[in-house]
């Protein structure tokens, strides 16, 4: 019996890119993706590990090597316009949120369950993670090419900065691809 059940959602990829290991967020737009198990090849997510963040801090000391469930993010397009018109800011480029993919067509898409999974045209397939909470580093970006507006991304993103995810199975991902959502056949947790 599955476990995962089809969502009657689909995303169409609206951009794509890749953020270069290296010190900078800024993600260079491409016109496909191909991902392995360990994420985009030379990509500064790459990786089947990952030293722990701050963002797992409560669980383990900083560095310590960890399975990477953050080899992409994902972001709404519906979600980054929402944002752009808090930041009072006609849009928002996603290369300087470092950005993996946009899509557009899944409401509340920053709330889409953990283990939830986007399967696209050639069988490749993205399980999502958790919220990818805002931080400061797309701000320092934003405010680069656009001073005055960096400091209002980390607020005006709360609650709508997509999603973390990882490889589940290899394959091509490109632009006007369609990507449909499952999610976990189960109750929501009520303790």
């Amino acid at each position: 019996m599955p476990v995962l059940k089809e969502s009657g959602y689909a995303a169409e990829i609206v951009w794509l890119g890749r953020v270069p290991a290296g010190e900078s967020l800024r993600a260079e737009p491409v016109q496909k993706l191909d991902l392995s198990f360990a994420g985009v090849a030379g990509e500064q997510h790459e990786g089947d590990t990952r030293p722990s963040c701050v963002r797992v801090r409560n669980l383990y000391p900083e560095g310590t090597e960890i399975r990477n469930t953050r080899q992409l993010s994902v972001l709404s397009e519906e979600e980054m316009k929402a944002i752009a018109s808090e930041m009072g800011m006609a849009e928002l480029n996603p290369s300087h949120l470092g950005a993996s993919l946009v899509v557009k067509g899944i409401p509340d898409f920053t709330h889409v369950p953990p283990a939830s999974r986007l399967l696209g045209p050639d069988g490749v397939a993205l399980t999502i993670d958790i919220e990818n909470r805002p931080c400061v580093f797309p701000g320092r970006e934003i405010e680069a090419d656009h001073p005055g507006h960096g400091p209002s991304f980390k607020p005006a993103a709360a609650g709508r900065r997509g999603v973390t995810a990882w490889v589940e199975r290899p394959g091509r991902l490109k632009l006007g691809d369609s990507l449909t959502l499952f999610i976990p056949d189960q109750r929501a947790w009520q303790p």
